[in-house]
C-alpha cells in the first residue's frame, strides 16, 4: 500500500510539472481569434468556452472578437488583430468568400492562420496554413449512408440545409448528394431548400414541402443539424405524418438526442463535439505559433449515432 501510494504521488507531480512545462513553454504565445457568431446557439458558446479554457490550460494568451455573423465585421477584426502582436489568427468564417482578400494582407505580414470549423474558399487554401475541424463532407456522406439504411436503400428524399453560401451547409449538402449519386440508385433527392440553421424556418421549409408532397411522395428527410432537424420533426408530427418518414442528420444538438429516443423518426445523426473542436483549434494553432509544420486538414472524428448505439453517448449540453 505505501508504494502504492509513493507511485500515484509521484505520477501526481509528473502531471503538475508537465503541465508547468508546458505552460512556460507557452506563455510568451498570443492567439488571436475572430468567432463566427459566439452566442447565436449552443454549440458556439460552448465553443468560446472550450477554447478559453484550452488555452489557459496551456498556457497561452489570446484575444478573442466575436464577428456576431458580420462578413464585413470579421474582416475588421482580422485586421485588427494584425495590429495587436498575435503569433497566429484563428478564424471561423462567416463567409468564406469574403475573408480571402484580408488574408492576402495577412499572408504578407507574416502572421499564420488557422481556419476553424468551417473552411475558407479554395481561393484562399494557399494564404492559410490548414484547417481544424469537423469533415463536413464525410458527415453529409455519413448522413446518406443512414439514410439508405433507413430505407432499405429505396426512397425518396427532400432536404433542409444551412446557409447557402456558408462553406459547412454547402459541403454537408455536396457529401450527401455525392454519396447518393455514386452508390445508392434506389435514393432520389427530389428537392432541396435552405433554413439557415433556424429551427422556426425548418418548419416552415417543411410543411411547405408536406404541403406540396403528398402522403407516400417523400420517403426521408436530410437536414443539416439536429436544430433544423427538430422543427421539422414538429411540422412532421402536426401534419400527422411522422409514421412513414424516415430522417438523418449532420450534427447532433441535445434536443435531437431526445428526440431519437423519444420516436421513430430521427433515425441517425453525428456526434460532434464543440469542446473537442475547440480543444484541437487551440492545440494547432499552438502549433503553428511555435513554427511547427501542421497537416493542412486537421479533422476530428464525428461518428454516426442511432438507435442502436446512442446509449454509448452521453447526451450533449449543447
Amino acid at each position: 500500500m505505501k508504494k502504492l501510494f509513493i507511485i500515484l504521488a509521484l505520477s501526481l507531480i509528473l502531471l503538475a510539472t508537465s503541465g508547468l512545462v508546458m505552460a512556460q513553454e507557452n506563455e510568451d504565445i498570443v492567439i488571436g481569434m475572430t468567432a463566427n457568431n459566439t452566442g447565436v446557439d449552443s454549440y458556439q458558446t460552448l465553443h468560446d468556452q472550450a477554447f478559453r479554457e484550452k488555452a489557459d490550460e496551456m498556457g497561452v494568451d489570446y484575444i478573442i472578437l466575436d464577428a456576431r455573423g458580420e462578413p464585413m465585421r470579421q474582416v475588421d477584426q482580422i485586421m485588427d488583430l494584425m495590429t495587436q502582436d498575435v503569433d497566429v489568427i484563428v478564424v471561423w468564417p462567416v463567409s468564406g468568400q469574403a475573408i480571402v482578400p484580408v488574408l492576402q494582407q495577412v499572408e504578407q505580414a507574416g502572421i499564420p492562420v488557422l481556419i476553424a470549423n468551417s473552411k475558407v474558399d479554395e481561393s484562399g487554401f494557399d494564404l492559410v496554413k490548414g484547417f481544424a475541424g469537423p469533415d463536413n463532407i464525410t458527415q453529409g456522406e455519413y448522413a446518406a449512408q443512414m439514410m439508405a439504411e433507413a430505407l432499405d436503400g429505396e426512397g425518396k428524399i427532400v432536404e433542409i440545409m444551412g446557409a447557402p453560401g456558408y462553406i459547412t451547409a454547402e459541403e454537408r449538402s455536396q457529401g450527401f448528394h455525392d454519396e447518393v449519386e455514386a452508390n445508392y440508385p434506389g435514393l432520389e433527392i427530389i428537392e432541396t431548400q435552405p433554413a439557415d440553421w433556424n429551427r422556426e424556418r425548418a418548419q416552415e421549409v417543411m410543411e411547405n414541402y408536406l404541403t406540396k408532397y403528398d402522403d407516400g411522395e417523400i420517403d426521408g428527410v436530410y437536414v443539416g443539424d439536429d436544430n433544423m432537424g427538430v422543427g421539422a420533426i414538429n411540422a412532421i408530427q402536426s401534419a400527422g405524418r411522422g409514421d412513414n418518414l424516415k430522417m438523418t442528420s449532420a450534427t447532433m444538438f441535445a434536443d435531437g438526442y431526445d428526440a431519437m429516443l423519444e420516436g421513430d423518426i430521427l433515425y441517425g445523426t453525428l456526434y460532434q463535439s464543440p469542446i473537442d473542436d475547440a480543444n484541437y483549434t487551440v492545440e494547432i494553432a499552438v502549433k503553428l505559433a511555435r513554427g511547427e509544420e501542421v497537416e493542412f486538414f486537421n479533422y476530428f472524428e464525428t461518428p454516426k449515432v442511432t438507435s442502436e448505439n446512442i446509449d454509448e453517448f452521453e447526451r450533449p449540453t449543447w
